[in-house]
């Protein structure tokens, strides 16, 4: 196990003065460009824009586009992840092997976290104060403290998966930060495999083999881990515990992975789908979908983002799209109709709900 300290200081927080924001608020919603500043207030979607190099500001209220911000330095976005700890938006720099902290009212940089070759990825658990952030190219885990911007340790494959192939791609940390997971795709052979990791000792402390190219996600309420395997048309279903496997649901293209806060229902899509069949709504307590599956307008449905109540869900079409589809159950239903879209940047790649 290989340990590392770096200092990588946080970057000075840059001022913006107020007769800056008073500019800023004179003009529409849409021409704001370079900072969100106060025209984003209450609840809002932040989109990695991995095509064009921007990240883009979606209002929850009204689900038009509110900013669009370039990353510093020509950068990359991959994945998005909010943390009340100062309030930061964190954004994987695939480009220049870092995450990049926003302010999440005024999107100004308020830092940088080094990290690892080939930024996919990336997770963090308010409890713990770590970030996880996966690199698949020098196959290594990143841990940053969110509050000081320290890449703490530096967390490698297990030898032998990357020996035939494996990477590490997807990660997820549990409800209770005792447990770190990460997908390791393209090992050689019929199976990937889920890796459990200890967050205090950072020691692989579990594994389990599921189908090709597993995503993760944590049902906060139960002890499940779902795992949708776009290889393998399934969703496996493990216990996040002692990795066995509870069921296997039968989703063609199985990638993308939503999980509302109360547990209740797992939403994933069929990337490989075209649009047809594409989200599917599965009942976390019976292990079955629940109604039809969901036709979307545009290919490569990917991520998924839901609003803090889980009513509505945004959903990025990536590849040569630049499209954000949103969704809003019906009643007390699970099942989602199609309210709306919204144009952002180019290949449109991770995103999260900020409140």
């Amino acid at each position: 196990m290989t340990y590392i300290i770096r200092l990588n200081w946080a970057l000075p927080f840059v001022f913006v003065s107020m007769y800056l924001f008073s500019c800023l608020a004179t003009l529409p919603p849409a021409t704001a460009q370079e900072a969100a500043s106060p025209l984003v207030t209450g609840g809002k979607i932040v989109v990695a824009n991995r095509g064009s190099g921007t990240i883009s500001v979606i209002s929850a209220r009204t689900d038009e586009l509110q900013a669009t911000i370039a990353m510093p330095d020509n950068g990359e976005p991959m994945y998005v992840f909010y943390s009340p700890i100062k309030r930061r938006v964190f954004v994987g720099d695939r480009a220049n092997n870092r995450v990049v902290a926003f302010n999440a009212r005024t999107f100004d940089v308020e830092g940088y976290a080094e990290v690892g070759l080939g930024v996919f990825h990336m997770w963090g658990h308010t409890g713990l104060g770590e970030l996880w952030v996966n690199n698949d190219i020098d196959n290594t885990t990143s841990v940053v403290d969110m509050n000081t911007l320290q890449t703490l340790a530096t967390v490698p494959t297990p030898a032998d998966l990357v020996a035939l192939g494996g990477k590490p791609h997807d990660i997820v940390i549990g409800p209770n930060g005792l447990f770190a997971y990460v997908s390791v795709i393209g090992v050689a052979g019929p199976e990937d495999f889920i890796v459990q990791y200890d967050t205090t000792t950072l020691a692989e402390v579990g594994r389990a083999a599921v189908a090709d190219d597993p995503h993760l996600s944590v049902n906060p309420q139960t002890d499940f881990l779902f795992v949708p395997t776009q290889g393998g048309n399934a969703v496996h279903v493990l216990n996040r515990f002692s990795l066995e496997t509870i069921g296997v649901i039968s989703v063609p293209g199985a990638h993308g992975a939503g999980m509302p806060t109360n547990g209740r229902f797992f939403y994933t899509t069929n990337l490989p789908g075209g649009g047809a069949d594409a989200l599917f709504v599965i009942d976390t307590r019976t292990l079955e979908i629940v109604g039809e599956p969901i036709d979307v307008p545009y290919p490569v449905p990917h991520n998924i983002a839901l609003s803090s109540n889980g009513r509505k869900l945004y959903l990025t079409h990536s590849g040569a799209n630049d499209k954000v589809t949103i969704y809003r159950s019906v009643g007390l239903s699970p099942e989602l109709v199609l309210v709306g879209e919204v144009t952002v940047g180019l290949n449109p790649f991770g995103l999260a709900y900020i409140p």
